[in-house]
């Protein structure tokens, strides 16, 4: 007898892997536009490969095109061994894409759209950290500075928005030492690039432990043992019945305890009023959960 091929790909993870590149270009469109449209229009720094790739520019007159290629090549081989070969086929397509959304905005973007560097800083800054969040929960990067934070994220449990803020805060710092004009214009200029990765940073965050998020159910129902059948068959999530007695019935009752993510706790509520209408659930927000299901144990 023939045994079913392991490696077979199927119609199912097809659709999943062309929806998940479909997301990833609508994330690096956004983050092009937030730079096109709010920040490089108003004369803001950038951190990360690009930041770095400006500075040396500035020093030495190198091209931005040749260091960006050059340091993302670098951080795409190290990527490739340490993070998987699908990390870096994603990584390699967000550099090109996001870099033909870049020359395609400029072209027709000429004026910045917002004139107020403040907000302008905060619009552009929050809508490329969301948009930068998701594609990391997709399992890709725009590159640079972002694979050295996924390569981190791996091996220790670290938010992702304060380590990428904290190496950004190095390199917009840096320029301060060759950008020209007086110390005041240069300082304003890094204050507002400051704030623009503040907030982008805190709207990366947002976006990558929001969906991350889990709760602890407790259901206290009549029909215990069909409520934990059916969550578990559905929802594929462990389930833990409890001994319980209730004071005021004075009767013996199991208590269903649940660990799900924060996305999933509508589908069991679902469940449990299907099941039994008149069923009690408590719903509580945890700190972290680590093990099968969730997120792996790290140092």
């Amino acid at each position: 007898m023939n045994q079913p091929e392991k490696n077979k790909i199927s119609k199912k993870d097809v659709f999943l892997e062309v929806k998940n590149y479909a997301l990833i270009t609508i994330c690096l469109f956004v983050i092009a536009l937030g730079w096109t449209a709010f920040l490089i229009p108003n004369n803001m720094l950038g951190g990360g490969v690009n930041g770095i790739a400006v500075i040396v520019y500035w020093v030495s007159g190198l091209s931005t095109g040749v260091t960006i290629f050059a340091l993302n090549a670098i951080l795409i081989l190290f990527s490739l061994k340490v993070l998987g070969w699908k990390f870096g086929l994603k990584t390699i397509y967000c550099i090109i894409v996001m870099s033909v959304f870049f020359s395609l905005l400029q072209r027709y973007i000429t004026a910045p759209v917002i004139t107020d560097k403040f907000l302008a800083a905060v619009i552009g800054g929050g809508i490329g950290g969301f948009a930068n969040g998701i594609i990391f929960l997709s399992g890709g990067s725009t590159g640079g500075v972002d694979i050295i934070t996924m390569v981190v994220n791996k091996y220790r449990n670290i938010s992702l928005g304060r380590f990428t803020l904290a190496m950004n805060l190095v390199i917009i710092g840096s320029s301060f030492f060759v950008l020209s004009g007086v110390p005041l214009e240069r300082i304003e200029l890094i204050i507002y690039s400051l704030v623009g990765n503040f907030v982008s940073s805190y709207c990366m965050d947002l976006a990558f432990t929001g969906s991350k998020q889990s709760v602890q159910m407790f259901i206290f129902s009549s029909k215990p043992q069909v409520i934990a059948d059916r969550i578990g068959n559905e929802m594929h999530r462990g389930v833990t019945l409890i001994n319980g007695k209730g004071w005021y019935t004075k009767q013996d009752n199991d208590i269903i305890m649940v660990v799900a993510r924060k996305t999933e706790c509508q589908p069991v509520i679902r469940i449990v009023k299907q099941e039994d209408p008149k069923a009690f659930v408590s719903v509580n927000t945890v700190m972290g959960v680590y093990g099968k299901g969730f997120e792996a144990m790290k140092k």
